[in-house]
Parts: structure tokens; sequence; C-alpha cells
């Protein structure tokens, strides 16, 4: 039988992939969601304990304890790794971008839709124009994309802002790159290194809800992972 605090743990989690607890809502106490699935209090604080250390609830001292909300600055921190050559965070500067509606194409199968929004960026760095990212999402999880203005940074908290989808995890894969001349519409010269990186980002429930493909110029830049 399945142990009572995984129960709590996935109806919760349910629950705010659902919609039904929005970000910033603050749960009920400890005492009353034991009473709610007929557990003790030490059983749903674990259940709770568990949801906070995945980054899905948030603990305010004093106040209690709400669906946890993304800003842009925790989405840079746990998402965007490229540093400058004093190790701090780089934050590319948004040139242009354009946003497409199209059929999905068979690599974009994780996605689950026909339809899908690719945004496309090219975006400065230190004043030259060297990284391009192709983000793609679901146009049925997406309704009227092409129609909202996204912000210039981080687009993981306007997810959960207008659309209520929660990134919660991410896994890429990087490979390096030799540059041609202005590849991918990039100020780079023949030769210099590129860095390629795809990412699949997933929601609280785990559902894919991005394919993300990124071309940077890696002139004096590193990409740094903290591991704990």
């Amino acid at each position: 039988m399945e142990p009572l605090y995984r129960r709590i743990l996935a109806d919760l989690t349910d629950r705010i992939a659902r919609g039904d607890l929005s970000p910033g809502q603050m749960l009920p106490s400890e005492t009353e969601i034991g009473a709610q699935y007929g557990a003790s209090q030490g059983t749903a604080r674990k259940a709770l304990s568990l949801l906070e250390a995945r980054g899905i609830l948030e603990r305010r001292q004093g106040r209690g304890t709400f669906v946890a909300v993304s800003t842009d600055e925790t989405a840079l921190f746990h998402f965007f790794r490229l540093r400058d050559a004093a190790g701090a965070l780089v934050t590319p500067v948004l040139e242009r971008q354009s946003v497409t509606l199209r059929d999905a194409t068979p690599d974009e199968v994780a996605l689950d839709s026909p339809r899908v929004y690719e945004i496309d960026r090219l975006r400065r760095i230190d004043g030259r124009l060297a990284a391009r990212e192709r983000v793609v999402v679901a146009a049925d999880r997406f309704p009227g994309l092409g129609e909202r203005q996204t912000p210039a940074n981080a687009l993981y908290p306007f997810y959960q802002r207008a659309y209520g989808v929660a990134i919660l995890t991410a896994s890429e894969t990087l490979a390096p790159a030799v540059a041609e001349a202005g590849q991918d519409g990039l100020e780079v010269a023949a030769g210099e290194a590129l860095l390629l990186i795809r990412r699949q980002a997933g929601d609280v429930a785990g559902k894919v809800a991005e394919l993300r493909r990124c071309t940077y110029a890696m002139a004096e830049l590193t990409y740094a992972v903290d591991l704990r």
C-alpha cells in the first residue's frame, strides 16, 4: 500500500499543476491538511517538506506555507548558467525576436501538440550579437502567445503568471562547435568557439512544457554548474 504521505504529496502536486492551488496561494496548516487526508500532522509535514525541497512550495517564517512563485531573479539563478571571466552572471540583452505559430516537427513530439509557438531570440552579450535562442512550446497550452508581449529576459515567470505553467525542472545536453562566419545571425568569426545547448523543461507534474535550442559565442565566457 502506498504510504499516506506520498498520496498527500501526489494530490497536492496535481492540484497545483491543475491550477486549483495558484502561485502565491497560502496552504492550510499541517494540522488541517492532515485532517483532510485522515493523517497525522507529522505525515502532512513530511509531504510538505518534500514539496518544499522540490521547489514547489515555500515556507515563510511566521506566515505559513505557500505555492512557490517564480521570479525573474530565481529563474535566471536556477536555469541560466553563463558567467563572465570574473564569475558573474551574464544577462544577454534582447536585440530582436519573432514569435511564429507552426506545425510541430517530429523532434518536438515531447510537447504532445500538433501546433507549436516558436520564439526566436537574438541577443547581445557585452554589446556583441552572441546568443541565439529558439524556444518552442505547445500552442494549445499557451493559447494566444503570439499576441502577447513576452518579457525580454526570463520567460518562466511569464509562463507562470500568464498561463499557470510553473517550470520546475530542466535537463540539458551541451555540445561544443566551431563557428562559421556569421553563424545563426551572430557576430562571430570563422573558427570561433560556440556552445550548443538543448533543453527540455518540465512543469510541476513532470510534463514537458518547453523545448529550447541555444547557440552561444563563448569567447571569455564559461558555463557554470553548481552541484549540491
